[in-house]
């Protein structure tokens, strides 16, 4: 039975980043405490200025810019196109990886996953939508400021960054939405 709940962006805790730079408001993970023990985490990060990642060795990262006009990352020494709003980007946990900023200070959301232990997908939707998914956990991300999801049968209301987490489905998980969202779908490997 898929138990499903929704994650209020009032509510999320805010944490200092692994390297000290900033800080990130987590939004929900599978397990773990602080920094450690976790298969997949996603969060939202504030950065104020250009520097230096934390690294996350065993990890996959997918970024992307929420707010502000963008970053482009250098990974491993290999800088990447211009990131603007809403165009993901993956890479190592393991890279070193220092963020420029085109102009300003930018909010960025963030899927971490150990891969050896999950099978991740993430994609950005927008407008009226229906999709299905067979994942064990489904998250949907909201972007728009009032997101309205048909899940199972449950109409739920997701306002700007709001988060709905469905998580020990064993069916065909059918979901309709009617805005701008990011579907994240996580299988154990």
């Amino acid at each position: 039975m898929s138990h499903l709940k929704v994650l209020r962006a009032a509510d999320y805790p805010r944490m200092p980043w692994k390297n000290g730079g900033g800080s990130t408001e987590e939004i929900t993970r599978d397990a773990g405490t602080g920094l450690d023990g976790f298969g997949w985490r996603l969060s939202i990060a504030d950065i104020g200025e250009s520097g230096g990642f934390s690294t996350f060795n065993g990890y996959q990262r997918i970024i992307t810019v929420l707010q502000g006009a963008g970053m482009v990352l250098t990974v491993d020494g290999q800088a990447t196109r211009p990131l603007r709003p809403l165009d993901p980007f993956a890479f190592s946990g393991a890279s070193e990886v220092a963020c420029t900023l085109l102009e300003g200070a930018i909010r960025d959301f963030n899927l971490i996953y150990a891969p050896q232990r999950y099978h991740a997908r993430l994609q950005w939707l927008s407008g009226e939508q229906r999709f299905f998914s067979s994942a064990g956990t489904v998250l949907v991300f909201s972007v728009s400021e009032n997101l309205e999801l048909t899940v199972v049968g449950n109409r739920e209301h997701l306002g700007r960054h709001d988060c709905l987490q469905v998580d020990g489905n064993v069916e065909l998980l059918e979901i309709a939405s009617d805005g701008a969202c990011c579907i994240i779908e996580l299988t154990p490997a």
